[in-house]
């Protein structure tokens, strides 16, 4: 099996060096100006190139974490991550966008953690986990207190959905408050491939842009044509 997935990669590699792709690399070779970082869920069934439709190099630098944080602490400081800071900060890019998606399990561990106590054992993925779990809290707690939008009633994956949302409101409110992503436009979406927000697996909600979160004031902003990229669970 192992040789099987070698091969396969390699053979991946081979249709990638084929693609047209590949063959923009050249404009590449001295450096990059991507207009967008995008910081998604490290899940292999979200693949951050293929929701945006990326299919040649220099468009979109990817960061990738469990729970689509932003920041990292630094001797006691909360900080830009490194992968999210460096493009805003040395390449000229000038947005960033934080993506969580339906069904996600690091948000779920996190929801599982406030419920019994119990983190993860591997202690890197219990690092991780331990950082959303205070964002959980608080949604769990803003949840309770708005029956308007549903609150904790459903099923414990429209529980979980609500919160991965939640985590991304947190998402975007931490990166504007910190250098250099407070001079950038920040956009929270939610990619959405269980239902929970529409029939078209793989699209993107926007739900948050530079702060705003309103539905309407949302569809204003994309316009009529994408007004339908634009929803809520909270």
């Amino acid at each position: 099996m192992g040789r099987d997935l070698l091969t396969d990669l390699l053979d991946r590699n081979d249709e990638h060096v084929a693609s047209p792709g590949a063959d923009a690399l050249a404009d590449q070779r001295d450096g990059q100006r991507p207009p967008v970082v995008s910081v998604c869920c490290s899940d292999s069934r979200v693949s951050q190139e293929g929701m945006w439709a990326v299919e040649r190099p220099g468009f979109l630098f990817t960061a990738g974490n469990i729970g689509n944080r932003v920041s990292d602490r630094v001797d006691g400081e909360r900080v830009l991550a490194g992968s999210v800071a460096y493009p805003l900060a040395y390449t000229g890019t000038n947005a960033l966008a934080i993506v969580g998606h339906t069904g996600c399990g690091a948000v779920g561990a996190a929801l599982s953690a406030v419920r019994t106590g119990d983190l993860p054992e591997d202690p890197g993925v219990r690092a991780d986990v331990a950082e959303l779990v205070p964002i959980v809290e608080s949604g769990l707690d803003a949840l309770a207190g708005d029956s308007g939008a549903g609150g904790l009633d459903g099923d414990g994956a429209s529980v979980r959905n609500r919160l991965v949302e939640y985590n991304v409101h947190e998402q975007v409110a931490l990166a504007r408050e910190i250098e250099p992503a407070a001079d950038a436009d920040v956009y929270g979406f939610v990619y959405d491939f269980h239902g929970a927000y529409g029939s078209r697996d793989g699209t993107v909600y926007l739900v948050n842009a530079d702060g705003e979160r309103d539905p309407d004031a949302l569809r204003e902003r994309v316009g009529p044509a994408h007004a339908d990229h634009v929803d809520t669970l909270l």
